[in-house]
């Protein structure tokens, strides 16, 4: 047997092979996890969709939107302070007229004395500049037959630059009533434009103008249908003049549109499903970019939540965060009053 030696040099250097260094020494604990954090989501990301229905003695629960309401003019100014006392910056305003009020040119939507423009006159004497008052501009809540505009009495489609007047009006008797801005989501060819200049015509060059400039047709709109009590004319859709979930590009085309025309800021809707659309608007535009996470990516953690499937707000704080990973500057939730807490506003 031959005897094994030590050898007298250097000990031979071991198999060269390359280590791929992962970040884990980076995630050791909390502190260390929130000091590295590449995205940090805050109350100043939230603003926060409210619904105010005329004829209300008191705030009526939404069945698709558990925990959502339809205030009052008295909770919703209550509503208003509370989301003030959170910390929260913004609120997006939606209105419900009395179902009689309804018309085919949504009249109800500019007028004067109706419920958006007292709701935004209520919050304004409330709560003054301590946020943000935004309204939504738009004619679907208050027409018969469900439609963002007015209709085309030979097609039965809606009259693109007829619906464009009237949100001119609405957006006029909004701004008039206190709106710091007002966000047209009927997506309507022009509508930013026509916006602009109505606005400044009579004398509203400050109010601001976030554009629903890449809006998609989705199913997950349902519960925000019933929160509006809004149901589209004969099983209709609004597929011929909102963008089809397939595309992409056609965002970048749609925003830069609206970019153009003058849009202080601009929405990417659905959130959650375009997360891939608002990285490539934030890449492109250096416009301020908001994301709606709806009313269908609510009531689905709720669901699940309820179910106990899912810690609920983890999942919410995971998802808003995401959006804001993606590229937000604000996202648009129903969870804004929730995270607002836990976030520690």
């Amino acid at each position: 047997m031959v005897p094994v030696t030590e050898p007298s040099g250097p000990h031979p250097a071991a198999p060269s092979r390359t280590l791929v260094r992962r970040p884990r020494r980076l995630r050791q604990s909390p502190a260390l996890r929130r000091l590295v954090a590449e995205t940090v989501l805050g109350v100043d990301d939230l603003v926060a969709p409210i619904f105010v229905a005329d004829g209300l003695e008191a705030p009526r629960p939404i069945g698709a939107l558990p925990g959502v309401l339809q205030h009052t003019l008295g909770s919703l100014v209550a509503e208003v302070r509370h989301l003030v006392d959170l910390g929260v910056p913004g609120i997006l305003l939606f209105g419900l007229p009395r179902p009689e009020e309804k018309d085919g040119r949504g009249s109800a939507a500019f007028r004067a004395d109706g419920i958006v423009q007292r709701a935004l006159t209520a919050v304004r004497d409330a709560v003054g500049d301590s946020v943000v008052v935004m309204a939504d501009c738009c004619l679907d809540e208050f027409t018969d037959h469900g439609h963002c505009g007015v209709l085309d009495p030979r097609t039965g489609d809606v009259d693109n630059d007829a619906t464009v007047a009237l949100y001119d009006l609405v957006a006029v008797s909004q701004a008039a009533a206190g709106a710091d801005v007002v966000a047209p989501s009927g997506m309507m060819d022009g509508q930013v434009a026509s916006l602009r200049a109505a606005l400044d015509g009579a004398g509203y060059e400050r109010t601001a103008i976030l554009a629903y400039a890449a809006k998609y047709a989705t199913a997950l709109y349902g519960p925000f249908r019933e929160a509006v009590d809004v149901t589209i004319r004969d099983g209709g859709d609004r597929r011929t003049y909102q963008q089809d979930v397939a595309n992409r590009r056609e965002a970048l085309l749609e925003v830069g549109l609206d970019v153009a025309e003058g849009a202080d800021m601009v929405m990417v809707k659905p959130a959650l499903i375009s997360l891939d659309v608002i990285a490539d608007v934030r890449r492109t535009f250096d416009v301020p970019v908001a994301a709606y996470h709806v009313s269908g990516e609510y009531a689905m953690v709720r669901a699940a939540a309820e179910r106990g499937w899912i810690d609920g707000q983890a999942v919410a704080l995971e998802q808003i965060t995401a959006i804001k990973r993606a590229g937000a500057d604000m996202v648009a939730t129903y969870f804004a009053a929730e995270l607002a807490e836990a976030l520690g506003g």
